[in-house]
Order: C-alpha cells, then sequence, then structure tokens
C-alpha cells in the first residue's frame, strides 16, 4: 500500500511541473529539410525559432520552415505572459538530393555577361526585399495546390552541373507544359512583386501569403495580375513560358519563408 501511494504521489508531482505550454502550443508539418511547419499557440504567447521571433497571428496560428541545409536540430523557444517558458529542441530530418547534369549550353547560360551584371543585382535586391516581408496575411492556412499541370522536369534541392561546372541547387519545382499553359494561384495572396522580364527569371509573379511565406513563379510569359492586387486560391495569374535563362517552357515554383527556401513538393499532393 505505501508502494502504491508513493506512486501516486510521484504522478501527483510529475504533473505539477508540467509545462502548461505543452498543451498550449501543437506543431504539425514536414520537420524535415525544406519543410514547412504549422503551429497554434495560445494568444499572447511569444515564440522563438533560434533567434527568430516568429509572427503570431490573433487566433494563435504561426508558420516556420527549413532550408535545403538546414541543421539537424533547432531551439523553438515558446514565452507566456505569466513568465512561464518552454524549450523544444527540433529534430529535422536530413534528405538526400538529386544530382542533375545539364552538357551544351551557351557559354551565356553559365556565366552571365558583365555587361548585365549591375542588371541583375537590382534584380535580387528587389526579389530579396520582397521575400522579406513579414506581414499579417493568414493566407497559408488554407493550405496548396499545384499551380500548374505538367510533367515534373526539376525537383527542389537537385544539385545542377551545366557544361560540367558545378551551379547552385535548384529550389524549386519545375513543371514543364506547353508555353500559354495556364498558371494559377496555389493559395490566396497579395502580388508583392510581377515583373515581365528579370535577367534570370524572365516573367516573374511573387505572392504574399503572409508571415515571411512567399510563392515565386519563374519564367513566364503572360502575368494576369500587377502588384498590388489579391488574388484567391486557384485563381489564374498567368501562363507557362519559356522567358530569363529557360531551356523550355516551363514554371520553376518556388516558396520561401523569408530567406529559406522550402520544398513546394512538400506542401501538394
Amino acid at each position: 500500500r505505501v508502494s502504491f501511494l508513493m506512486q501516486i504521489f510521484v504522478i501527483f508531482i510529475s504533473l505539477l511541473f508540467i509545462s502548461p505550454l505543452a498543451a498550449e502550443t501543437i506543431l504539425e508539418g514536414n520537420f524535415t529539410q525544406g519543410g514547412l511547419v504549422y503551429g497554434k499557440t495560445k494568444p499572447g504567447n511569444v515564440i522563438k525559432l533560434e533567434k527568430r521571433k516568429l509572427r503570431i497571428s490573433s487566433s494563435g496560428s504561426f508558420v516556420f520552415g527549413f532550408s535545403r541545409d538546414t541543421k539537424k536540430r533547432l531551439q523553438l523557444m515558446i514565452d507566456m505572459p505569466n513568465g512561464l517558458s518552454e524549450t523544444r529542441i527540433i529534430n529535422v530530418e536530413p534528405r538526400k538530393y538529386r544530382m542533375q547534369r545539364i552538357n551544351g549550353l551557351p557559354k551565356n547560360m553559365i556565366s552571365p555577361p558583365k555587361k548585365v551584371l549591375e542588371r541583375i543585382i537590382i534584380e535580387n535586391k528587389k526579389i530579396k526585399k520582397v521575400r522579406m516581408r513579414d506581414s499579417n496575411f493568414s493566407f497559408w492556412k488554407s493550405g496548396f495546390v499545384w499551380p500548374a499541370k505538367g510533367r515534373i522536369s526539376g525537383v527542389y534541392g537537385s544539385q545542377r552541373i551545366l557544361n560540367g561546372r558545378p551551379k547552385q541547387p535548384h529550389y524549386g519545382i519545375d513543371i514543364a507544359a506547353p508555353k500559354g499553359s495556364l498558371v494559377v494561384a496555389p493559395t490566396g495572396g497579395v502580388v508583392a512583386l510581377a515583373e515581365p522580364d528579370l535577367y534570370y527569371s524572365g516573367g516573374t509573379i511573387i505572392l504574399d501569403h503572409g508571415h515571411g511565406l512567399t510563392s515565386a513563379f519563374l519564367h513566364m510569359d503572360k502575368l494576369f495580375v500587377a502588384v498590388g492586387d489579391v488574388v484567391s486560391q486557384s485563381q489564374p495569374i498567368g501562363t507557362i513560358g519559356s522567358t530569363g535563362r529557360s531551356t523550355g517552357p516551363h514554371l520553376d515554383w518556388r516558396i520561401n519563408w523569408f530567406e529559406k527556401r522550402i520544398d513546394p513538393g512538400l506542401l501538394v499532393e
């Protein structure tokens, strides 16, 4: 009987020291490199991933993601208004990526000529500024659908070797389809960038889904939207093309959480 009472006492004491946050903050999603995680917490809590404070909606929703090469262990700090706090260790599963070799490309497809370097720098700064937006939209809560129909000709994370020279990894999904094929919004958002002729990506649209999450659509032929437009999920935004540095008609679909490159393929069926 003494042993039984002792067990009850130990359980009771343990319950006293369980952080109430364990039940207040829920995480679900893809805990892998390139993955996106959806969270729900009690409004009023403050949450930081490593040193970055996360935006939390009025209903307690938040989102964060992992890059292609995110380290295996991250810290999530949760602070409550009453002074209680919790630290969670997030284990990020590593991935293996494909190698993709493309030979026979013209020299200007491998290294841009010096005369366009200034243009590239200006365009890259503009894109970076858009990707660092931290708006309070919550379009991402509706989930994602494919923005186009076609053959998958390039996958996230693959290392491209162009004419024998290793280049940056591919950070999106390539969907090959005939020129003029429709491109739709994978989820709702506000048009943050709409450029018909960027050097690398040609016709380019970036949608702001909120909380630092953006979708980019590259190499497009026609753009149906302008900066500031609000689009809904599955709404047509343009057509597939082969503009910019492209070897054929396709849509390069990319997703970012700020500077972190997310794998779009993990977000759709």
